[in-house]
């Protein structure tokens, strides 16, 4: 555990950091190889890699039956702290029977891949997908990513301490992957006592930007964290994505007032609860603010425009520890000659610059940039490129 809470507690009080290292690690190396392994998957080691780094803190493992329905009942753990989305290891039949009564088992990566953790079993239990499915991602249609993903996962869970002896493996964007500790350090080190984080799994368009200056107005620091985990197949891909970001911190963000890091969650595409776990998140990271766009963490029709923004009113008031920014869909409006939201601008959807999802696809494979004030000219140039050499594939 680590007591460096930087400018606002972490969710619980305490940053977690259940990784092993010294003389520790070597012991637990050792009992590593006399132990039933288990191998894991994409998501899965997400959600190692998050809870060994503190960004689930308190949880110091994969969560026990109580808090698992408690999460699905009243969206707090059954010690009553908030919590939205269960943070669970779900194994196959096989695994299940190999684990037996063992106490501990090594997870890994892959069947032949080295240990990177130990978990130290309290309890294995039946995971109620029904249930979890209506309860997070309100439906249960498996044309949904992220309950076609639950389903997908073993039946049975696994709950226990966690203890880490190495992080997920990443050969991309490492000048980027900061823990929870070191986004605090680099926050304390810029003088930034309040943060603004962001979440995004696309690129940066222009009414993106104009809601972090918005907030950048009224806190120090922004920190743009981009979600590196597991998405969906037809989304932009990562290294494409942060060419983007790259681009747009090269010429339209103060240097000295905002910075990017990735945030490795695998995405769950449950719209309003994964709101509120994106923000307990980010508050670990040391935010003391998070914005809450439209659409929130969404997909396809499943949730209302801003479901993802009421669902902070069903928690007590200062209860999440971070301060949610609400912001409306944002546009260019040629009259008002800006940037503007249904707040500010006066206006009809004739004078905003307002294009759907599938026409700016469309506009990119023609090789065409999307107009300036819908895109940086720069961000629709690496997207035609990207676009050109899927086409080519």
């Amino acid at each position: 555990m680590s007591d460096d809470v930087g400018t606002i507690a972490p969710h619980g009080g305490t940053l977690v950091d259940l990784r092993v290292t010294g003389p520790g690690a070597d012991a637990l190396s050792a009992e590593a190889i006399n132990i039933p392994r288990v191998a894991i998957g994409e998501r899965e080691l997400s959600d190692l890699e998050m809870l060994a780094t503190g960004a689930l803190s308190p949880l110091t493992g994969f969560q026990t039956e109580a808090d698992y329905h408690a999460v699905l009942e009243t969206m707090h753990l059954s010690n009553g702290l908030a919590w939205a989305i269960p943070v669970v290891l779900g194994v196959s039949d096989a695994d299940a029977h190999r684990i037996g009564g063992a106490s501990s088992i090594a997870l890994t990566s892959g069947p032949d891949a080295p240990p990177v953790a130990v978990l130290r079993l309290t309890e294995s239990f039946k995971r109620d997908k029904p249930k979890e499915a209506l309860a997070v991602y309100r439906t249960d249609d498996l044309e949904h990513p992220g309950v076609k993903a639950l389903f997908e996962a073993g039946d049975t869970c696994v709950a226990g301490s966690l203890e880490v002896l190495s992080l997920p493996h990443h050969s991309d964007f490492t000048n980027y992957r900061l823990t929870p500790s070191e986004t605090r350090e680099a926050f304390r080190q810029r003088g930034w006592s309040t943060v603004v984080g962001f979440q995004t799994r696309n690129p940066i368009h222009r009414a993106h930007e104009y809601i972090q200056k918005c907030a950048l107005e009224i806190v120090d620091g922004l920190l743009v964290h981009p979600l590196m985990g597991a998405t969906k197949s037809d989304d932009v891909p990562p290294d494409v994505r942060m060419r983007c970001y790259e681009a747009l911190f090269g010429g339209y963000y103060p240097h000295d007032r905002a910075m990017i890091s990735i945030f490795p969650a695998a995405m769950r595409y449950a719209g309003p609860r994964e709101a509120i776990w994106h923000a307990i998140a980010r508050k670990n990271y040391g935010c003391t603010h998070f914005i809450v766009g439209r659409d929130h963490a969404g997909v396809g029709s499943y949730y209302g425009t801003y479901d993802a923004q009421k669902i902070f009113e069903e928690f007590e008031p200062g209860e999440l520890g971070i301060t949610p920014l609400m912001f409306e869909h944002s546009f260019f409006c040629v009259r008002c000659e800006g940037m503007g939201s249904p707040k500010t601008c006066p206006h009809e959807d004739d004078d905003r610059v307002i294009l759907s999802g599938t026409k700016v696809r469309e506009m990119l494979r023609a090789g065409e940039r999307p107009p300036v004030e819908f895109s940086r000219p720069e961000v629709a140039d690496i997207l035609i490129a990207a676009m050109r050499d899927q086409a080519e594939v």
